[in-house]
């Protein structure tokens, strides 16, 4: 293992436990301290995300723009969706998409975008539009005919939440550094994706999720560092969900790859073949991996 790597592994986990959530636990004098970290303590732990550094252009030998599904059913990314039901369990322990949505509401993400190009910015009205659905029950239908009003019992509301999103997208760029002599990954995007509200009750809710809006992810990392997921193994030293996903603590399949047709998806040139589009995304990954082996070949 590279052994600036290691040490940058170890020096995260460090600062994790300092930054854990659950401060304090063996000295709290009452549950309200439980958790709550002093001004000196703060000041001492100077817990930030570790900073990416520069990058200049010309030390940029290879570059290729990837698209990638994170599957929550699979048991290794359980960490990014669970937990989903937060009515018995600690303020925290939040699920990545409420800490998301959460850091979006209180302004701590100020933009969010349409797509991962970043082209459109979506606004508050169309994140409600996205995540919310009003529906009136037949009742409501009948009493508005004859009294010109519903009342409030006769109106449901559905919303997205974490228990819904299946999966999340991300983009990011495989590069290699040629001062470094090594292959890297800077990921650049990440969206939440779920079926559409509309359909969250019918049938086909487990058809092809939707991304619900895209999140630069440099202006997330504040938030994704202070936030907190569950370490199975040592709850005495969680991970920050700007750990799991910057050390790729996940599993995720290639579904495109910048190309001259457009950055068309594997699905529109492989259709209709679940195992294909597999083996095009192993294949795609496999020729960014034998690009920097192959500069070690004599």
């Amino acid at each position: 293992m590279n052994y600036k790597s290691l040490l940058a592994v170890v020096f995260g986990a460090l600062m994790s436990t300092s930054a854990f959530a659950q401060a304090n636990i063996l000295n709290a004098k009452s549950p309200a301290e439980i958790g709550v970290r002093t001004e000196e303590q703060k000041a001492l732990d100077n817990d930030k995300p570790l900073e990416y550094g520069y990058v200049d252009d010309r030390d940029i030998m290879f570059a290729k723009m990837t698209w990638e599904k994170i599957v929550l059913d699979e048991r290794v990314n359980f960490p990014l969706y669970y937990p989903v039901d937060t009515n018995n369990i600690g303020s925290n322990r939040r699920s990545l998409y409420d800490v998301l949505t959460k850091a979006i509401a209180e302004g701590e993400i100020e933009n969010v975008y349409n797509d991962s190009y970043f082209s459109a910015k979506r606004t508050a009205k169309e994140m409600r539009d996205i995540t919310t659905k009003i529906d009136t029950l037949d009742y409501g239908y009948d009493q508005f005919n004859a009294e010109g009003r519903v009342d409030p019992e006769y109106i449901t509301k559905t919303e997205i939440s974490s228990y819904h999103i299946s999966a999340y997208l991300i983009k990011g760029l495989w590069y290699f550094d040629k001062r470094q002599g090594e292959l890297k990954y800077r990921l650049l995007g990440i969206a939440p994706a779920a079926p559409d509200v509309n359909f969250l009750d019918a049938e086909n809710a487990n058809s092809e999720p939707n991304p619900l809006f895209w999140v630069f992810y440099p202006d997330a990392r504040e938030v994704l560092h202070e936030a907190k997921s569950f370490n199975a193994k040592n709850s005495a030293v969680p991970f920050s969900f700007d750990h799991i996903l910057n050390a790729r603590r996940f599993n995720g399949v290639i579904t495109r790859e910048e190309n001259v047709f457009g950055d068309r998806k594997v699905e529109e040139y492989v259709p209709e073949n679940a195992l294909m589009q597999l083996l095009e995304s192993e294949r795609i990954k496999e020729k960014i991996r034998n690009f920097e082996l192959d500069m070690w070949s004599y």
